[in-house]
């Protein structure tokens, strides 16, 4: 296992900071590893990462040391993520981006257009023989919502998971590029439909969490294979604080949620780093729709590297130190990423006729009829049609995942039916004290055992057989099934 890989980017100080606080700085390097910050205490503290990139270091420098080996382990069928993070108008979006996605020179260039020229490039520089497809999805984070940004009427797209696949965003757009000047066009497109929004420290500061996803498949035709990597760009919206963004009305709220999903996001790496080794935590990734999505970067299944983007002004020290400690935890996340390879079926390779999607549902569902109750199965079967779910019916994963559901159902059901027969227990025990308070009234012990015979202990005793009687029906063929 490796720690994933955090960087620190300090941008140039902007006129604004100059004309209001002159040309101090809070930063006071060492060597391209470390430095000295100084908070608004006059506070020093010293921080380490695997690389600090400072004022002057170039576009390229970041993509190499950055993105580049990820990129690389993305053609080797392993998933990859890069993200930027910190404050707002701290320079993530322009070393994501650069000035523009289509018309900026060469130097200028951002983390997704080198990444676009690199996935080409290592394309044509590989064997003739293998078979490559590169999709292209993009999505945006807005207020709580995953939007579409290649087809704005999906404008929540569900998140799914999947045990071979990992995350999934179901439904969303992938579009098949075939070279870098088309996929820079698409990307132009996605982006000109990215929610921004001017504040007081940025112009046109982003309003959500921008998401580029790159599905990268190869066909290796000689040795019957298949591989699929997959690699993330984020590009987070920065925290902000009212006061200095003046934001209001609509762009205030946009601010909460913000907010609101990077302390999620601090507190799913809380969770990783501060848990007793050994033993089992809690990670908090359904707390938002970042930190979901994030899973597999964040859990472990990828290689991923995070550039943590700040201003060295002192006006902005308070929020560049909060930046910095969240880099520092985050490089003791540990990940463990796996490259994603597939032989291909024995019926591709003999010709033998493949079952369609709607087939293969059905296969899994006699599968199931076996050994569940056909209510089971039928609620199951409408799940299938309502949520768009087609397994795989190769996969035993995916069997067992399917018939686990359905266990849960029924154990939910017999926990029912248990509560149902606690209630007629106590129910008997109240009728029974009942009865023995008017025995001690009234003296008349012939009357209660005829009351009782007649209608106390009969009836709660037709009460309880009745439901044992249930719950065994229950218990039974569910037995039978597991065995």
């Amino acid at each position: 296992m490796s720690n994933i890989t955090v960087c620190a980017r300090f941008r140039p100080l902007s006129s604004k900071e100059r004309s209001n606080h002159g040309d101090s700085v809070c930063i006071h390097g060492i060597d391209n590893e470390s430095f000295i910050f100084k908070d608004d205490k006059e506070e020093n503290f010293k921080f380490g990462f695997d690389r600090v990139f400072y004022e002057k270091s170039e576009q390229a420098e970041v993509f190499e040391f950055l993105a580049l080996p990820i990129i690389r382990d993305a053609f080797n069928g392993m998933n990859g993520t890069v993200i930027t993070y910190g404050q707002t108008g701290a320079g993530k979006t322009f070393s994501m981006e650069g000035p523009s996605i289509l018309a900026c020179d060469e130097q200028k260039k951002g983390l997704l257009q080198r990444t676009v020229d690199e996935l080409f490039d290592c394309m044509k520089s590989s064997d003739a023989s293998v078979k490559f497809t590169i999709k292209l999805s993009m999505v945006e984070i807005y207020m709580e919502k995953v939007r579409d940004l290649f087809d704005l009427s999906r404008d929540n797209i569900q998140i799914k998971e999947s045990r071979v696949q990992g995350i999934l965003l179901s439904g969303v757009t992938e579009i098949c590029v075939f070279n870098s000047a088309e996929a820079l066009q698409s990307l132009a497109s996605g982006i000109s439909n990215r929610a921004v929004g001017e504040t007081q420290m940025n112009m046109a500061s982003s309003r959500s969490h921008c998401i580029y996803i790159f599905t990268v498949q190869q066909e290796l035709t000689k040795e019957k294979r298949v591989k699929a990597g997959k690699l993330l760009l984020v590009d987070l919206a920065g925290s902000e604080k009212a006061e200095k963004t003046g934001a209001e009305g609509k762009v205030l709220e946009e601010a909460k949620t913000i907010n609101k999903s990077l302390s999620a996001l601090g507190n799913v790496i809380n969770a990783l780093t501060c848990g007793s080794p050994g033993k089992a935590f809690h990670i908090p990734y359904r707390d938002s729709k970042l930190t979901r999505i994030l899973q597999d970067a964040l859990g472990g299944n990828s290689r991923t590297a995070l550039l943590c983007c700040c201003s060295p002004s002192t006006s902005n020290s308070a929020e560049s130190l909060s930046t910095l400690r969240f880099g520092t935890r985050a490089k003791h996340i540990k990940a463990s990423p796996h490259a994603h390879c597939s032989e291909e079926s024995n019926a591709k390779k003999h010709g033998v006729y493949e079952a369609t999607k709607d087939e293969s549902m059905e296969r899994i569902l006699n599968k199931l009829r076996e050994r569940l109750d056909v209510e089971n199965v039928n609620l199951l079967e409408e799940l299938f049609i309502m949520e768009g779910i087609i397994l795989d019916p190769n996969s035993v994963e995916d069997l067992d995942l399917a018939f686990e559901d359905v266990t849960l159902q029924t154990i939910t059901s017999l926990q029912h039916m248990v509560e149902d027969l606690v209630c007629a227990v106590e129910e008997l025990k109240s009728e029974n004290k009942a009865l023995k308070t008017r025995i001690a009234a009234g003296g008349k012990i012939d009357a209660f055992h005829k009351e009782a015979g007649e209608n106390g202990y009969a009836s709660i005793v037709h009460k309880i057989s009745d439901r044992l009687s249930h719950l065994v029906s229950w218990i039974w063929p569910f037995s039978s099934a597991t065995h």
